[in-house]
């Protein structure tokens, strides 16, 4: 299966409690933090919810 890099770009500072938590559940802590996740419809569903804090880069 293809896997995706995910990047946090914005701070999650002010940000609903919803979002943090997607944030933290995709693995991400650090500003500018980059993980590696297989690509999946759950995992794409997340990434979607925080769109406007990561870039996400298909490998």
């Amino acid at each position: 299966m293809a896997k995706v890099k995910v990047t946090l770009t914005k701070s999650v500072i002010g940000k609903p409690q919803t979002q943090r938590d997607t944030v933290k559940a995709l693995g991400l802590r650090k500003m500018h933090q980059t993980v590696e996740h297989e690509d999946t419809p759950q995992f794409r569903g997340q990434i979607a919810k925080v769109s406007h804090l990561v870039t996400v880069e298909e490998k």
